[in-house]
C-alpha cells in the first residue's frame, strides 16, 4: 500500500538535512556525551518522570546536573538559556539531561523549544541513541509533526517496539490510516514482535478505515503472538469488528471472554447501537447490570440515545429514573442526552424540566434546547431560549446558530436573521457550511432571494444541501426558471439527492416544465431514488400541474398510495372543475380504506363549488367531523362560503359566516366578496371588504376583487378610489409572466416583452389573428364594448403574456402539435376569447393553466364552459398568500 505524499516512502537516511535545521542559525559545536546513567526515564509527564532522581546527588558545579535540576523544576526557559551558555564552553551534554529537556518541552507543549533542543543534539551526532530517539519521537508525534518524527526515526541507530508503536499511533491519530497499517507490516517484516500496546492501535486503525480484511489479518497475528487472552487486545478486536459491521464476530469474541471489564461491555453495547441493533444493545445493558458492572457516563449516553432512536418513551423514562438513582444526573453530558431524547419523543415539557434542574450548563445544553424547540415546531420558544443563552454569557457555536436561523426562517424574522449573519461573520462561524446553508434558507424564506444568492456564491465548497437550499429558495420566490438553471449547474459536479429532486420538480410544476420533469423522473429511475421520501408524490404533483392526467395516473398506480397521493390526484380534478369525477375518486379512496385528512376535504369542496354541487358539498362538510373525525378549520369554512356564494346563495353564505364557531379570517370574507362580485351585490361586498381590511391591508388580491365588484357594477369612481388606495399602500401587482415548453426547452414571456429574439414574428402573427377576429365580427383583443377602465383593468390584472407564449408555440412547432402554457396571473376575458378563436382557426389544442384552473381550448370551445374569467377565484390566491 502506498504512502501518503505527506511522508517519505522510505526511511530517511541520516546524511539528509533535517527539516528542523532550517529553523535556527547554526550555533557553535555542542559536544554530546554518550555516558549513560543507571536509571531510566519513563514516558510520563516530566514532573513525574524526573522527580524520582536523587536531587541531593546532583553536583551544582556540574553543568549537566544543574541543567537537569532546572528540568526537574519545570523551568524550561531558564534551561534553554543555560543550554546556550554551556554550549559556548563546549561542555558535553549528558543523554539523561537531553531526555529531561525533551520531556519537559513535550509536557509544556513547547514545539519551538523542543525543535531547538533537537537542533542542538542533532548537530553533535549524526545518529540518535534508542532512548533519546524515542524521546524525540514521542515529542514530535505529540505535536503532530509527523515529518519531523519520521526524520528522527530514520536517524536512530536502533529501534525497539516502543519506537514503532509511537510512530504507528502518530499516523493513525492524524488520519493516515493506510500509512499506519503499512508501518505495522514493515515492523513485522524487520522482525519486531508486537506487544500489548501495538494491537489496540492497529485494530483501531482497521476499524477507522474500515478494513475488515486487514482487521482479520491482525486478529490472526494476535493469536500467533499469544495475546488472545489479553482483555485490552480483545476489547480492541471487538471494537474493530463492530466498526467494520461484523457484529456476529464481535459477539462471538465477547461471549468467549474469560474475563471482562467495563470497556468490554461498553464496546459491545455501543457496537449494537452503532449498527442499528438498539433492542439487543438494551438487553446487553441490563445483562451488564446483572453481572454487577456499573455503567459509566459513556454507556448511559449511548443507552439514552438508543431510547431516542427506538422512540420508546416508557423505556426512556425508566433509564432517566436509573440516572437519577445512580447520581449521574449531575453530569452535564448525560442531561444533554436526556434533553435530546425527550425532544425527539415530543416530550418538550419534560425536556424543559431536565434543563431547569441542571446545576450547570454548557453550550451543548442550550443548543439542545434551541434545536429541540425548532424541531418540534416551537420557533418562538427557540428564539426566547437563545436570548436567555446570550444573557447568561454563553457564546453560540455553529449548531446553535443554524438552529436559531432555522427558527428565524420559520417566523420570517429577517431583522434577527441579519444580526445572526453579522455574528457569524465576526465569530468566523460563517465558514461552517451548516451556517451558510441555513442562512441561504433563511434569506430565501424571508423573500430576500438576492441576499440568499450572495451567501450561496460565497460558499467555497458547496455541498448538496447548499444547492438544494438555493434551488428551493428560487422556487419559493417564483424564480423557477433560474432554479432549473442552477439544477443543471449542480449536476456537473454533484449528485442530487431526493430532496433536491423534489425541489426541482416543484419548480417544473410551477412553470409547466413537463420535459424537464420527465428528465428528473428518468434520472430518479436510473439512480434508484424514485421511491425515496416525498419524491413519488412530487412526481405525481408535477404531472397533475402540467395537465397530464394520463402520466399522473400511471405514477399513482406505481407508487405507495398514501393519503397525500390521493389528495394530489383529487386536487387535479378540482383544478379542472370536474366535481363528479372528484366525488367518485373520493368514494374510491374511502373504499380503499384510506382515511381522509383535513387536506382531503379542501379540493373536494372546491370541486363541488366549481361544479355548483351545493348539496353534495354541504353533505361532505357536515360529515367531516361526524364520519371521518376531521375538525373543520378556517380553510374548510372558506370553501363552504365559496360553495354557497358562487351558487348565488349570498344570504345563506353570510348567515353561515355569522354562525361559525370560530372567528372568520380575511380569506372567509374574501370568499364572500368574490361571490358578491360575481352576482353584483355591492352593499354586501363592501361590508365584506371592510371586514377584510380590518385585519389585512397588504394582500393585493382583495383590492382586485373590490375593483372588479365596482367595475362590474359600473361604479368607476369607486374603482379609481381603490386603485389610489393600492398606490398609497405601496401595493404592486406582479407582472404577468407565461411559460411555454417547446422542444424540451422552457421559454418565458413577460407582459409587454419587446426584447425576445422573435418578437417581430410573434407580433406579426398576433396582428394577423386580431385582423381575422375583426373580420369575423368579434372585435379583436380590445373590442368597442370595452371602456378605458376595463381595458386598463385587463392590462394590469392579466397582462396578456399568454398570447405571446401561444404565438411563440405556433411559430416554433409543427401544425397539429398541442401547445401548453402556464401563467402566473389570471386570464382575462379578452385573452380567453382570443385563444378560443386561435384554437378554432389553427385547429390546435391549446391548454393554459392560470393561477386557478386549466383552460383547455379545442375547436373554439374551452373546458371551463366560458364562465366569467377575470377575478373568478382571487379568493384562492389571497388565501394562499395569507
Amino acid at each position: 500500500m502506498a504512502f501518503s505524499a505527506k511522508t517519505p516512502r522510505s526511511l530517511i537516511k541520516s546524511d539528509l538535512p533535517s527539516p528542523i535545521h532550517r529553523k535556527f542559525r547554526k550555533p557553535k559545536f555542542l559536544y554530546f556525551s554518550n555516558r549513560r546513567k543507571t536509571h531510566q526515564i519513563s514516558s510520563t509527564q516530566p514532573q513525574q518522570q524526573l522527580s524520582f532522581l536523587n536531587t541531593n546527588s546532583l553536583n551544582s558545579s556540574d553543568p549537566n546536573s544543574h541543567l537537569h535540576l532546572l528540568c526537574i523544576n519545570g523551568k524550561l526557559q531558564e534551561a534553554l538559556n543555560y543550554l546556550d551558555s554551556i554550549q559556548e564552553l563546549q561542555i558535553p551534554l549528558d543523554e539523561d539531561t537531553a531526555i529531561g529537556m525533551v520531556r519537559l518541552c513535550e509536557w509544556k507543549k513547547a514545539f519551538e523549544e523542543g525543535s531547538k533542543v533537537y537542533f542542538y543534539v542533532s548537530n553533535s551526532s549524526n545518529c540518535l541513541s534508542l532512548r533519546l530517539g524515542n524521546a524525540f519521537l514521542s515529542m514530535f508525534v505529540r505535536f503532530g509533526k509527523l515529518g519531523d518524527a519520521w526524520y528522527v526515526f530514520g536517524k536512530m541507530l536502533e529501534r525497539d517496539v516502543f519506537s514503532w508503536n509511537v510512530l504507528i499511533s502518530g499516523y493513525a491519530k492524524k488520519g493516515f490510516f493506510d500509512e499506519a497499517l503499512c508501518l505495522y507490516h514493515r515492523m513485522l517484516w524487520v522482525g519486531f514482535k508486537p506487544d500489548v500496546y501495538t494491537f489496540p492501535c492497529v485494530l483501531r486503525t482497521c476499524g477507522a478505515v474500515p478494513n475488515l480484511e486487514r482487521g482479520k489479518e491482525v486478529h490472526v497475528h494476535v493469536i500467533r503472538f499469544g495475546f488472545e487472552a489479553d482483555v485490552d487486545v480483545i476489547n480492541s478486536l471487538i471494537t474493530m469488528y463492530v466498526k467494520c459491521g461484523d457484529l456476529p464476530k464481535a459477539r462471538l469474541l465477547f461471549d468467549k471472554m474469560a474475563r471482562r471489564d467495563r470497556i468490554s461491555w461498553n464496546a459491545i453495547i455501543s457496537g449494537y447501537f452503532e449498527n442499528g441493533e438498539y433492542l439487543e444493545g438494551i438487553r446487553l445493558f441490563f445483562k451488564m447490570r446483572e453481572h454487577w458492572f456499573d455503567p459509566d457516563l459513556m454507556t448511559m449516553a449511548s443507552v439514552i440515545s438508543a431510547c431516542e432512536s427506538l422512540g420508546d418513551e416508557r423505556l426512556g423514562r425508566e433509564i432517566h429514573g436509573y440516572v437519577i438513582v445512580t447520581g449521574m444526573s449531575a453530569d452535564v453530558s448525560v442531561c444533554n442526552s436526556l434533553i435530546q431524547m425527550y425532544f425527539s419523543l415530543g416530550c418538550w415539557e419534560t425536556a424543559e424540566k431536565v434543563f431547569d434542574r441542571m446545576e450547570w450548563r454548557d453550550v451543548v445544553s442550550w443548543t439542545a434546547m434551541i434545536s429541540g424547540y425548532e424541531n418540534n415546531v416551537l420557533p418562538d420558544k427557540a428564539l426566547d431560549t437563545y436570548r436567555m443563552m446570550e444573557l447568561h454569557g454563553f457564546v453560540p457555536d455553529e449548531i446553535t446558530l443554524a438552529s436559531v436561523l432555522s427558527a428565524c426562517a420559520y417566523l420570517g424574522k429577517l431583522d434577527m436573521g441579519i444580526k445572526l449573519h453579522e455574528l457569524a461573520k465576526r465569530t468566523g462561524f460563517i465558514s461552517y457550511i451548516i451556517v451558510a446553508n441555513t442562512l441561504v434558507d433563511m434569506y430565501s424564506k424571508c423573500k430576500c432571494i438576492d441576499k440568499a444568492l450572495e451567501v450561496f456564491h460565497s460558499i467555497p465548497d458547496k455541498d448538496v444541501i447548499s444547492w438544494t437550499a438555493i434551488i428551493l429558495g428560487l422556487r419559493l420566490n417564483n424564480r423557477c426558471f433560474e432554479a432549473l438553471i442552477f439544477f443543471r449547474q449542480m449536476k456537473v459536479s454533484l449528485k442530487p439527492n431526493s430532496v433536491t429532486l423534489v425541489s426541482v420538480l416543484s419548480a417544473c410544476a410551477r412553470i409547466g416544465g413537463l420535459m424537464c420533469g420527465k428528465e428528473i423522473h428518468a434520472y430518479a429511475l436510473r439512480t434508484g431514488m424514485v421511491l425515496d421520501g416525498f419524491l413519488p408524490n412530487a412526481l405525481l404533483d408535477m404531472y397533475i400541474r402540467c395537465g397530464r392526467m394520463g402520466p399522473a395516473w400511471n405514477q399513482f398506480n406505481s407508487q405507495k398510495k398514501d393519503v397525500s397521493a390521493w389528495n394530489i390526484l383529487l386536487t387535479g380534478y378540482a383544478q379542472r372543475g370536474q366535481g363528479k369525477l372528484a366525488v367518485e375518486f373520493f368514494n374510491r379512496m374511502i373504499k380503499s380504506n384510506v382515511s381522509p385528512d383535513e387536506i382531503t376535504f379542501i379540493p373536494l369542496l372546491c370541486a363541488c363549488s366549481k361544479s355548483e354541487m351545493v348539496t353534495e358539498g354541504l353533505k361532505y362538510f357536515n360529515s367531516m367531523e361526524l364520519t371521518y373525525g376531521v375538525t373543520p378549520n378556517l380553510k374548510h369554512y372558506a370553501c363552504v362560503v365559496d360553495l354557497l356564494g358562487c351558487a348565488g346563495q349570498l344570504e345563506e353564505a353570510y348567515e353561515f359566516i355569522q354562525e361559525m364557531p370560530i372567528k372568520p379570517d380575511a380569506a372567509i370574507w374574501g370568499a364572500l366578496l368574490n361571490a358578491c362580485r360575481i352576482h353584483r351585490q355591492v352593499e354586501l361586498g363592501e361590508f365584506a371588504a371592510q371586514r377584510i381590511f380590518e385585519s389585512n391591508r397588504r394582500s393585493v388580491g382583495y383590492y382586485v376583487l373590490l375593483c372588479n365588484l365596482y367595475a362590474n357594477s359600473g361604479k368607476w369612481d369607486e374603482v379609481a378610489k381603490v386603485r389610489k388606495m393600492m398606490k398609497d399602500n405601496g401595493l404592486v401587482i406582479d407582472p404577468g409572466c407565461s411559460w411555454v415548453e417547446v422542444k424540451g426547452k422552457i421559454h418565458a414571456f413577460l407582459s409587454g416583452d419587446d426584447f425576445h429574439p422573435q418578437i417581430n414574428e410573434i407580433n406579426a402573427l398576433l396582428e394577423g389573428i386580431y385582423e381575422k377576429m375583426r373580420l369575423a365580427g368579434l372585435g379583436g383583443p380590445k373590442c368597442d364594448s370595452m371602456d378605458g377602465v376595463e381595458i386598463s383593468r385587463a392590462e394590469i390584472f392579466c397582462g396578456h403574456s399568454e398570447r405571446l407564449a401561444v404565438a411563440f408555440g405556433l411559430i416554433n412547432t409543427v401544425p397539429g402539435t398541442p401547445i401548453w402554457v402556464t401563467k402566473n396571473l389570471y386570464m382575462c376575458q379578452s385573452c380567453h376569447s382570443t385563444i378560443k378563436f386561435i384554437s378554432k382557426i389553427v385547429r390546435r389544442e391549446i391548454s393554459v393553466r392560470d393561477t386557478e384552473e386549466f383552460h383547455h381550448f379545442k375547436d373554439g370551445i374551452c373546458s371551463c364552459g366560458d364562465v366569467e374569467i377575470l377575478g373568478k377565484a382571487l379568493t384562492n390566491r389571497t388565501s394562499e398568500r395569507n
